[in-house]
């Protein structure tokens, strides 16, 4: 970040906690103020979280940890607004990162700048249980993605997350929702964007990206979100149990992971191939027990990018397949144990990558439910062809 924009959001966010003092603020974790319109057309709740994070990492074998490392950053810094403009039919949300590691990523393909914007979305509930979204946000992708980072069970994200996710690009999501009983929930949403990933500023390089994700919540809503919040910090009394699906394809997509990953340059500017991507995930919650349980396989016309003399450029789609599984148990002080495994798969005869298996146990204590809470896991990663290794994190989350 330049010394001009963080002098401008320093002030702004000074400002702001400035007035929310002289005013009635809300209660810890539900945002640093709410400003309503005179004539109640609008609304503005605007919120802000910090994650402090200490890693440590080693590399193993049958001899022992050797050639230790470790790391302290300030891992999230965000600012959040949201509400609702003329309407409450029509809903806004705008996220910032400021921290080094929410603004990486600067590249001639993003104008060379910081990529401070997370989202910027408008959502119009046009027609009854329809809902039109149009700006950048999250694709509707894997379960694991969706939840936000400010209400994981872990320190972070899954390596499934990290190789197979379609995490945010720019366009339109239709979303619906009806009930098939009482209970019984369904939702759908399709997508319809660009396919290059978040804050790209040089237009549509290959094709679009279509996305569709079907969703089952047999038992009726989890409280408080649960269904996309890590843990059953709210103790469900009743089973509870989502189940969905998702499909992606990207036409002539240009990046090694979808809208994701490496850009596959060649001679004539970029590689295109068609890539799928497929997700299967399900989280269920019952007295503060959770599991969550995801599936995810990626494929591609043609993975292998070349030039147009048919040598090949060095960049490869990572197709392949993912499984992960994490559970965890909250107990009444608001300790949780929790578990997870993860297996990456990758089509070792077109990437030359074999499998990984990471094993992770974390231990939390919530203060304030996510909004103040201190986690710590350790996580040992078995890798086919290489070396393997163990990595020690702790991290403090605070959330206005």
């Amino acid at each position: 970040m330049n010394c001009k924009a963080a002098l401008t959001s320093v002030s702004m966010f000074v400002a702001l906690f400035t007035y929310a003092q002289q005013t009635n603020a809300p209660k810890f974790g539900k945002g640093l103020f709410n400003l309503v319109g005179k004539d109640s057309t609008w609304t503005m709740n605007m919120s802000a979280r910090v994650q402090f994070l200490a890693t440590a990492d080693w590399d193993s074998n049958r001899d022992g940890l050797y050639n230790p490392s470790s790391s302290m950053l300030v891992r999230r810094a965000r600012l959040k607004f949201n509400g609702f403009a003329f309407s409450p039919k029509l809903k806004y949300k705008m996220e910032l990162g400021l921290s080094n590691r929410d603004i990486s990523g600067a590249s001639e393909h993003t104008g060379n700048a910081p990529r401070y914007i997370l989202d910027a979305v408008l959502k119009w509930n046009f027609y009854q249980n329809f809902e039109l979204w149009f700006g950048q946000t999250k694709l509707p992708g894997n379960r694991e993605r969706v939840i936000s980072s400010a209400n994981m069970q872990l320190v972070d994200r899954s390596l499934l997350n990290k190789r197979f996710n379609i995490d945010r690009d720019m366009g339109m999501q239709l979303r619906h929702h009806f009930k098939l009983s009482d209970k019984f929930i369904v939702r759908e949403a399709f997508a319809f964007s660009q396919g290059e990933g978040r804050n790209i500023t040089v237009g549509n390089l290959g094709g679009h990206q279509y996305t569709a994700h079907l969703e089952l919540l047999p038992f009726g809503k989890f409280e408080g979100k649960g269904d996309y919040t890590g843990g059953d910090l709210k103790r469900e009394q009743t089973p509870k149990l989502a189940f969905a699906m998702g499909y992606d394809f990207n036409n002539d997509a240009v990046k090694n992971r979808s809208n994701q990953g490496n850009y596959m340059i060649n001679d004539e500017g970029y590689y295109q191939t068609d890539i799928t991507t497929l997700f299967v995930d399900t989280m269920f919650k019952y007295k503060g027990f959770s599991f969550m349980g995801e599936y995810a396989y990626r494929d591609a016309k043609d993975p292998v990018a070349k030039n147009s003399d048919g040598t090949l450029t060095g960049e490869i789609v990572q197709v392949g397949s993912a499984l992960n599984l994490q559970s965890g148990y909250l107990f009444t002080n608001n300790w949780e144990v929790s578990g997870r495994f993860t297996n990456i798969s990758l089509n070792e005869a077109i990437t030359g990558k074999g499998t990984e298996d990471q094993y992770t146990i974390g231990l939390s204590k919530y203060i304030a439910g996510h909004k103040l809470k201190v986690q710590t896991d350790v996580s040992y990663l078995d890798i086919a062809t290489t070396t393997n290794q163990l990595m020690y994190r702790l991290q403090v989350d605070i959330h206005f």
